[in-house]
């Protein structure tokens, strides 16, 4: 028996359903993420692998001259450096270096491992050691996890505060505003800020800014303190504050310093500030990555046959729409407050057109929902989220994406 022909026209995506927006993301984002990786691994390859050659050849140039000038044979002098590194590994240097494992030593070490910077500097170097350091690490990196991602809820709350009072008092100066507008059941009867939100491209802008600021005032320590030039310390900074941690360039090693005190207490700030705010950034950014990736799924979603385009040219009047475009949306709020009848309910499982009455109806309750929505983020943020029962509980997204979702325009609609 021959299929209907309204069934070979369908959408060739529909035979797609296990590849579902996310997973295609997913795969796009590995995909990018591949040839980011070989992108950055030819172009480092191509700028210091000369270095690297060069420098190489000189030393060889300089052992063999050392080995020629004080009559010391080759394999000697090898194990003599041999023993050098081993002390440079245990961290024993020339020139009097602070204690390691002091206790502020050993503070500055558990920062840098609760916080994943790890510059490599400073290892365990007993069995208890290395088997405490799991344990430590394990509960360590999970906790300080939380708290940049607290630290990142709060920023991006404090930001959206800021933006919103920042557009009333532009919305009020163009007279846009009643002069007694305040927050709160207020806002209902305005409607230039229902569903208002603070851009995601503004809220990357902010924490660039202060980034690059702090990054700066850092460098400038750095530089003033350590001796460095500024470049290096701008590269310390951004290796540091984004957790990279080469170990190439540690602050706060040498044995005195002027004004100690003083410099080590600016140093842990400035590396808790930065860590950070670069967290937050990273965040905000990969909002942005997550917007190019949609946009690209967009472009690769396959097209409907003719037939199928011609009738959602018909669906698409005026005075009606389909109902899965707009009332889709807002079927779980519409569910919530009970607001269906049998006529309307069955009209949307036939498939029929609603009227403009209905489009209405379902357009208050719309606007209520944001009016809610606007009001929690002027406090703070929605403490009750429904979720869909189509959804996992992992709908709303997991980690940082979860605290960011809903909170800013990009992210309101959908994930």
């Amino acid at each position: 028996m021959m299929p209907p022909r309204g069934a070979v026209g369908s959408c060739r995506r529909r035979r797609l359903a296990p590849l579902n927006e996310d997973n295609g993301r997913f795969l796009l984002l590995a995909a990018l993420i591949a040839a980011y990786l070989s992108a950055g691994a030819t172009v480092f390859s191509a700028l210091e692998s000369p270095s690297e050659a060069a420098a190489q050849l000189r030393w060889n140039r300089t052992l063999h001259n050392f080995s020629r000038i004080f009559n010391i044979s080759l394999p000697e002098l090898r194990a003599f450096l041999r023993s050098y590194e081993a002390a440079m590994a245990a961290g024993i240097r020339v020139d009097a270096l602070r204690p390691r494992w002091d206790f502020p030593g050993a503070f500055y070490f558990v920062g840098t491992v609760v916080s994943t910077i790890g510059f490599g500097m400073t290892t365990p170097a007993t069995v208890a050691g290395k088997v405490f350091l799991i344990v430590y690490g394990l509960f360590g990196c999970a906790g300080t996890i939380l708290f940049f991602n607290l630290f990142l809820e709060r920023i991006i709350s404090l930001l959206a505060f800021i933006m919103k009072a920042c557009y009333e008092r532009q919305l009020r100066r163009s007279g846009l505003l009643p002069p007694n507008f305040r927050r709160g059941p207020a806002v209902s009867g305005v409607g230039s800020l229902v569903g208002w939100k603070p851009s995601v491209y503004h809220v990357m802008l902010i924490l660039g800014i202060f980034a690059i600021a702090l990054s700066c005032c850092a460098s400038a320590m750095y530089t003033a303190v350590e001796g460095w030039n500024y470049v290096d310390s701008l590269y310390y900074c951004f290796v540091t504050f984004s957790t990279i941690g080469f170990g190439d360039l540690v602050s706060n090693q040498n044995a005195v310093y002027q004004h100690q005190g003083l410099y080590r207490f600016g140093n842990f700030m400035f590396i808790l500030m930065g860590v950070c705010c670069i967290y937050s950034l990273f965040n905000v950014i990969s909002i942005v990555i997550k917007q190019i990736l949609n946009w690209v799924l967009k472009k690769f979603e396959c097209r409907c046959c003719p037939k199928c385009r011609k009738s959602s040219t018909r669906l698409s009047r005026r005075n009606a729409i389909t109902p899965g475009a707009r009332l889709r949306r807002h079927n779980v709020a519409m569910d919530a407050d009970g607001q269906y009848d049998s006529d309307t309910e069955g009209r949307r499982l036939s498939g029929e057109m609603i009227s403009m009455r209905e489009l209405t109806a379902s357009s208050k309750v719309s606007l209520a929902i944001l009016q809610k929505q606007l009001s929690e983020t002027a406090n703070g943020y929605p403490r009750n989220v429904c979720i869909n029962t189509r959804q996992n509980g992992f709908s709303a997204g997991v980690g940082s994406l979860a605290i960011m979702n809903n909170r800013l325009a990009e992210t309101s609609d959908s994930r």
